[in-house]
């Protein structure tokens, strides 16, 4: 199946299998080299760009990690982290300059991403304890991954499996800022005589906000049963639940972050008609995933594969505002009798914006793959079925600023006076998917294979405007047909060349369906026939993967129409995931990782990326155009690199992190940046087993942001221009001011680990 990934491991001295010419031969090629003890640079043969980390490095690094802040050592991989613990939402990556929600991200074969933005939460996926591998495919989904935005790339989450014999692992953690986390999983091993095994596990997390006032806290389940039996077969259930209220960071403009630095935060006491103290930024959110990967073997040609899922969510991302007892609008409807405000002075309060989602997702992905001679034919349906509902209504507060109620309940919301309820936006969005894909990988040759494939992917939205308006129903329709071709030649059993072409498209999110209103006119206009980004992106590489050296290098080209642009807007007070026409855009680069073992139980690791684009279209805004033809695109470094360590002999263990992004623009217009920064972690432990029993038992202290460097370190939302500018048509075009993330601050983190 074509981009499928695939990682060999094999012992020194193994030999490439020449037995046959034909697709089995070929599948059982095998590498001379070694699985590195530390989990950098696995080794691969997929004919495409994989990067991945595995469960060795894993355990070295700070358990509170989320999984973007892991792969922020990978080529192309820009993570703007804000909180140095991975709780808080107010984070982003890109891969080769292209957002997150142009990055795919799957958990055991299920999508993580959210059905109407496309946008991935990592402070709610699995814990690191859990995971066995986190791969990044930095080009390119695997033409079966359920994902329908992912030129960017996909993130594959991994879970270990249960294990066989009965125990368990516990951690107890902590750290910087009142960190303390609690960690415990329990392996059943196999049930009776069922061949069924499974675990479950729990973690619980609290921190301090490492800037302003406010906490985080997060609860979380992770649970896997597993079956094997025959020749490969498998089935899996696997289960997560997240509980978390998490902050939002405030996202200085470049004037704030001069004018206060750090110092940019909400306020920490409450006074009468403030709107900016820190428990009106406060998000609970509430998730459940369930993934069903079943792998049937029926015979020597012929095998099943498929991934059921379900998923359900909802939450508050609110905000502080005020509102007035008269003159207000619900809709475009004048509200003509005063509404009922508590504690209202002179007409006016100051109350909790809600932004209120509720998330239902079911699908199933299924396959069919058939070898006959020299042709591996892989054959699938998906079917996605998605429901969105969105209300940003308003909920009172007490007396001393706390909410009435966190979660934008409607039985407390303000109501109008004749009982409906006061809503800046209430609408509900559902989305059905429908793809079917085909591929032939093709073995020409005992060590040449090439691969052939097309997807095509249905996007229906119907959209429901619940709002007094000229919008009741909106409807979208899109289907895309995406062929794909790929390459891979195995010179020897060190090196191989792979060469792919692929096409990919996003439709537009639900936002830019439905209207918005604010005093009654539309602030945003909604839409059906807006145009899907689409584009064509091709790869160049070459991998060595030797006993003690592995190394690989990929040229990449990307060309877009309708680029669609990952921002941040202000939609009545509460900041809200949008995306921006960039119109016509060409990107180019090298990606390269390098990893290095010159003696037993240590490893370097070097990656690298150099990436060019450019903006080929004139911005429309208004009636005129911003002459943004030849610049740069926003958010995509230059240039990029991280240099990773690991040692781990005998007693005493280690890993250490250096990463540095070059500047970014935040304007379509390049007129405001920010600066290039490098970040340091490091890591050291020892393991202290024998020293009591020999049970398994770790001690470990880790360092994130060891440097502390004062810098912003992503763009939140960018903006056409940061100074006034002239169009092409002569008219004045206002400047906008983007912001920013602020890169997290030091912390320590200590953890003790025992198995049993």
């Amino acid at each position: 199946m074509l981009s499928t990934q695939n990682a060999h491991a094999a012992d020194a001295g193994a030999n490439p299998d020449t037995s046959a010419d034909s697709a089995d031969s070929a599948d059982r090629i095998e590498v001379i080299g070694h699985r590195d003890p530390e989990g950098l640079l696995p080794d691969q043969n997929a004919p495409q760009a994989i990067s991945a980390i595995g469960s060795d490095f894993l355990r070295k690094q700070a358990p509170t990690l989320n999984a973007y802040q892991l792969v922020a050592m990978l080529p192309g991989a820009n993570v703007a982290s804000s909180d140095p613990y991975g709780l808080s939402v107010s984070s982003g990556i890109t891969l080769r300059g292209l957002g997150q929600d142009q990055i795919g991200v799957l958990m055991e074969g299920a999508p993580q991403n959210d059905i109407g933005y496309f946008y991935a939460y990592p402070s709610q996926f699995a814990d690191t304890e859990n995971l066995r591998q986190i791969t990044l495919a930095q080009g390119a989904a695997d033409i079966a991954a359920p994902v329908v935005s992912a030129a960017g790339g996909v993130i594959a989450l991994s879970l270990s499996d249960p294990a066989d014999r009965m125990g368990g692992l516990v951690d107890a953690s902590v750290g910087s800022y009142n960190e303390a986390r609690g960690f415990v999983r329990f392996d059943t091993g196999e049930i009776g005589k069922t061949g069924l095994k499974a675990f479950v596990s729990f973690s619980n997390n609290r921190a301090d906000n490492w800037r302003g006032a406010g906490f985080d806290r997060r609860r979380h389940v992770d649970a896997k049963i597993l079956k094997e039996w025959g020749q490969g077969n498998r089935a899996a259930l696997a289960l997560s639940y997240n509980d978390a209220i998490t902050s939002t960071y405030p996202s200085p403009s470049m004037a704030d972050w001069q004018a206060s630095g750090r110092k940019f935060n909400y306020d920490a006491r409450y006074t009468p008609g403030n709107t900016n103290y820190w428990r009106l930024y406060r998000a609970p959110f509430r998730n459940f995933y369930i993934s069903a990967p079943v792998h049937l073997h029926l015979n020597d040609r012929l095998d099943f594969d498929t991934t059921g899922y379900f998923q359900i969510g909802f939450g508050n991302s609110p905000y502080g505002t005020q509102l007035s007892t008269t003159g207000n609008y619900l809709g475009t409807e004048f509200l003509a009798d005063p509404i009922s405000l508590p504690g209202a002075v002179n007409g006016q309060a100051t109350v909790l914006g809600n932004w209120m989602a509720s998330q239902m997702r079911v699908g199933d992905v299924a396959s069919l793959t058939f070898r006959a001679g020299a042709h591996k034919i892989t054959a699938g349906l998906w079917f996605d079925y998605g429901t969105d509902r969105v209300t940003q209504s308003y909920t009172p507060l007490k007396d001393n600023g706390h909410p009435l109620e966190a979660w934008g309940d409607e039985a407390t919301a303000i109501h109008t006076a004749d009982g409906r309820v006061l809503a800046y936006e209430n609408e509900r969005t559902v989305t059905v998917t429908k793809g079917f894909f085909v591929a032939d990988s093709m073995a020409l040759t005992h060590k040449l294979t090439l691969d052939i494939g097309f997807k095509g992917v249905n996007v229906l939205r119907n959209g429901r405007n619940y709002l007094p308006g000229p919008q009741d129903a909106v409807r979208s329709d899109i289907f895309a047909a995406l062929p794909r071709a790929a390459l891979h030649w195995q010179i020897d059993g060190h090196q191989q060349v792979f060469a792919n072409i692929v096409t990919n498209f996003r439709a537009p999110n639900e936002f830019a369906l439905l209207n918005s209103y604010y005093l009654g006119k539309p602030v945003t206009q909604g839409r059906g026939d807006l145009r899907p980004e689409r584009s064509l992106s091709q790869e160049l590489g070459y991998r060595y993967i030797g006993p003690s050296l592995s190394f690989s290098l990929t040229g990449f080209h990307y060309h877009f129409r309708n680029r669609q642009v990952s921002t941040i807007v202000n939609s009545g007070g509460a900041l809200v995931n949008a995306t921006v026409n960039g119109g016509s855009q060409t990107s180019w680069g090298v990606d390269g990782e390098i990893d290095y073992r010159p003696a037993r139980g240590m490893s370097i690791y070097l990656s690298g990326e150099a990436l060019h684009t450019r903006i080929d279209s004139d911005l429309p805004v208004g009636d005129d155009f911003l002459p943004t033809r030849g610049k740069h695109a926003v958010a995509s470094p230059g240039f990029q690199f991280a240099l990773g360590t690991t040692y781990d002999r005998g007693r005493l263990f280690g890993s250490t992190t250096l990463k540095y992004v070059g500047h970014q623009y935040a304007t379509f217009m390049n007129d405001e940046r920010i600066r290039g920064y490098a970040t340091f972690d490091l890591s050291v432990g020892v393991h202290l087993a024998g020293l009591i029993d020999d049970k398994t038992m770790d001690l470990r202290l880790n360092a994130i942001n060891l440097t502390n460097p004062h810098v912003l370190s992503g763009v939140q939302s960018v903006s056409t221009n940061a100074q006034d500018t002239i169009g092409r048509n002569g008219s004045v075009i206002a400047s906008a001011a983007p912001r920013y993330y602020v890169g997290s601050g030091r912390a320590f983190v200590a953890t003790l680990s025992r198995a049993f």
